[in-house]
């Protein structure tokens, strides 16, 4: 059996044992744990990811609850270790939770808690970021400085694409989706059209606004499309940014028939699952259309790339950054502490995951509840009148 090699400890004589699987950014989640007199346990072994023996190490005979990460593999070994040593709470440091088998969870009586709330702005100024770096060959630009071959100012070196007056197309107008559209927007003046089942009527209503502020200022007013088909946006956009959930509809969404759609010189940029799309097909698609780019923030066997990714000029990849802001990890590591903490307390299930700013104010103590527990029904966990 593998056993991590290198634990730090607070706290030692707490009566509650939480175990985290990696170190996270900040100490306001540590203390918030200790306060609650809890021994806090942060494995530092240098390895990227635990496999399910290390994880089982670090659970021990007792363990009252553990905060772990997107890339350990949640199951029913994990679950029932977790339980029988006492535990009650597993959080992910993180939105998402396609690492947990969630039924497992239930079937032990584990709460799962997740960290809704804290991505959203951080999440869509990534896909913004990679937006403009691709549409403008920013990365392409500077690896051409660093090696020395600059010699003088060229009418064609590095011509890209100009946003102003584009269309922006995204896919999936939620809370991050909604967030990078008005960025881009209000920040570049671009159209936008959309492709989500349920209307966006706040992002309607800001688009008209600016739209009107625009044309109120001597301007071109810019437009919003809801689009029929997830179809019309890709044949419309000049920038795409994807922002579904993954499940077995949004599998492989991108494929090599829907990028052969798309405009030749288009710009598509994905910060939500790898799996959303079909890597292969788009390195292909890459080869043959030197002019479209692609930003990625996450990749269809994470973290590994498909063959032929990272030679390709025309795709800028970066490490799963979307949350990579101080502001938000820190956020993450308060929430996800906080999970476990509430169902170790035996506090109720906050109201609305998405609100959490009264467990992030610094300068007053966390509510009494569980931030966002997402088996909180299956196990019948009672809401916060809060």
């Amino acid at each position: 059996m593998a056993k991590p090699v290198s634990i730090e400890v607070y706290n030692p004589n707490g009566k509650y044992r939480v175990v985290s699987t990696k170190p996270m950014p900040g100490t306001r989640w540590i203390n918030l744990l200790i306060e609650q007199d809890c021994r806090v346990e942060i494995c530092t072994q240098k390895k990227t990811i635990l496999s399910v023996e290390d994880i089982i190490a670090l659970i021990g005979d007792k363990c009252d609850g553990v905060i772990g990460q997107l890339t350990e593999d949640w199951g029913e070994t994990l679950f029932s270790a977790l339980r029988r040593a006492g535990g009650k709470a597993f959080s992910n440091m993180a939105v998402g939770y396609n690492n947990v088998d969630v039924n497992a969870a239930n079937k032990y009586g584990v709460a799962v808690g997740n960290t809704p709330g804290v991505l959203t702005e951080t999440t869509a100024e990534l896909a913004a970021s990679l937006s403009v770096s691709a549409a403008r060959r920013i990365v392409e630009a500077d690896e051409f400085m660093r090696a020395g071959l600059y010699d003088g100012w060229l009418p064609n070196l590095f011509v890209g694409n100009l946003l102003k007056g584009q269309t922006v197309g995204v896919i999936g107008a939620g809370r991050i989706g909604s967030a990078y559209a008005r960025m881009m927007v209000e920040g570049f003046k671009m159209n936008l059209i959309y492709y989500d089942l349920y209307q966006a009527t706040r992002l309607e209503k800001f688009v008209t606004a600016y739209g009107q502020f625009l044309q109120a200022n001597g301007e071109t007013p810019v437009t919003w499309k809801r689009a029929a088909s997830m179809d019309e946006v890709l044949r419309e956009a000049d920038v795409i940014s994807l922002h579904p959930i993954l499940d077995k509809t949004t599998y492989h969404l991108i494929n090599k028939e829907r990028l052969a759609t798309m405009k030749k010189e288009a710009v598509l940029v994905n910060c939500s699952r790898g799996p959303v799309v079909d890597e292969v097909a788009l390195v292909e698609h890459l080869k043959q259309n030197p002019m479209f780019r692609v930003g990625l923030d996450v990749f269809e066997d994470e973290p590994y790339m498909k063959p032929g990714l990272a030679d390709m000029k025309n795709a800028i990849v970066v490490p799963h950054i979307a949350s990579a802001s101080k502001w938000t990890r820190e956020g993450m590591a308060t929430l996800a502490a906080l999970n476990v903490l509430g169902k170790i307390k035996g506090y109720p299930v906050w109201s609305d995951p998405n609100r959490v700013e009264p467990f992030l104010n610094e300068n007053a103590p966390p509510p009494a509840a569980s931030p966002s527990i997402v088996n909180a029904k299956a196990l019948g966990l009672p809401v916060s009148r809060l």
